[in-house]
């Protein structure tokens, strides 16, 4: 199990859209640095998009069609991005240090 006996909830979604945990005993294995990788991607697909979105909604003859799909895109965005948010928010209880890490790592 993770260090505070909770699942990490990881930043994609199984083949039904239900969400995926994983439960390790670290926090550096193969899964959780594929997930932080995953996550890091995901923000910054996000923020292209959003700037995208800035530049469409300038234009004052955007294509019904491009902002239809425009939507859609920034809804996927949005959706990992709150995915991302929880999982994070949820691991913000966790021990600031790990056991190889001095205590005073991340201070309280």
């Amino acid at each position: 199990m993770t260090e505070s006996n909770e699942l990490r909830l990881l930043p994609w979604s199984g083949p039904d859209g239900k969400p995926c945990y994983l439960s390790s005993d670290t926090l550096t294995g193969y899964l959780s640095r594929l997930a932080d990788n995953t996550e890091e991607i995901q923000l910054g697909l996000g923020s292209e998009l959003l700037a995208h979105a800035v530049d469409v909604l300038a234009e004052v003859d955007s294509d019904p069609e491009e902002l239809r799909l425009l939507a859609a895109d920034l809804t996927g965005a949005l959706r990992d991005a709150v995915r991302v948010a929880t999982s994070r928010g949820h691991r913000l209880s966790r021990p600031a240090h790990s056991a190889h890490e001095g205590p005073l790592a991340h201070p309280s």
